[in-house]
């Protein structure tokens, strides 16, 4: 890992959201499995593993981003599963389960936190670059409550701005909006195609998160400047290479 005795010049920070900031894997999974069995509670006749299959090819077929991925579930499923029932119950039981999963489970990793209230105390701007529907995303920032450790105008979201990860324009145009300069900017995300090979070609300095996720255990086509597994390393790095200090020190 880079380290030399002079501190380099750093005027941001960005950061990815899902399996960066928190387990997306884990949560989704949690939140699905307490989405269908309360379907199986109002009344679906089927067995619980012949659902969560039904609908993780759903997901693999549609998109994690689709809207209405219940509804497609009991189109798929043989009659006789909800025969009798009200299939809009079904649904909105699944629903409101999955949203209740949310305000019980999602919250960013303890370390993430600590070290995100650390870098409100820096002069950095502080920001997001996120792939997913905008609602979605910006519900994530809300709902893990790190907005206000963020640099408001340095929030960026994919489908709002109309350039998909690994575009590395969607990267340029977060430099150019902000006026910075590639090689005083680093990224922090979990996936080397969307996050780091991108980040790479524009010359922004890259942070891998290889803490979890289905991405951990892939490489893409080049190496990140550095790879973390806790954001505490994120702030020794940020300290040791950068001089980065911030007032919470005091």
């Amino acid at each position: 890992m880079p380290n030399d005795a002079t501190p380099k010049p750093l005027d941001a920070l960005f950061l990815d959201i899902d399996d960066t900031l928190f387990s997306t894997s884990v949560f989704a999974d949690k939140a699905r499995r307490a989405a269908l069995d309360a379907m199986i509670r109002a009344g679906l006749r089927v067995d619980r593993e012949v659902l969560r299959r039904e609908l993780d090819e759903v997901i693999s077929e549609f998109s994690s981003n689709f809207g209405s991925h219940f509804d497609k579930v009991i189109h798929r499923l043989p009659v006789e599963a909800s025969a009798g029932l009200n299939p809009a119950i079904l649904v909105a039981a699944g629903v409101v389960a999955y949203h209740e999963t949310k305000w019980r489970e999602l919250k960013v990793y303890d370390d993430a936190y600590e070290v995100l209230r650390w870098l409100a105390g820096t002069k950095l701007i502080r920001g997001i670059i996120s792939l997913g529907l905008t609602v979605k995303q910006a519900e994530k920032v809300i709902r893990l409550k790190i907005y206000e450790f963020l640099t408001p105008g340095a929030i960026y979201f994919t489908d709002q701005i109309g350039i998909n990860k690994p575009n590395p324009k969607l990267y340029q145009r977060v430099l150019d909006d902000l006026g910075l300069i590639a090689n005083r900017v680093m990224y922090v995300g979990d996936n080397p195609r969307n996050d780091i090979d991108p980040c790479n070609e524009v010359g922004i300095i890259t942070v891998r998160n290889r803490r979890s996720g289905r991405h951990a255990q892939t490489d893409g086509n080049t190496k990140p400047t550095y790879e973390i597994r806790d954001f505490y390393e994120l702030r020794r790095i940020l300290q040791t290479d950068f001089g980065v200090t911030s007032t919470t020190d005091l």
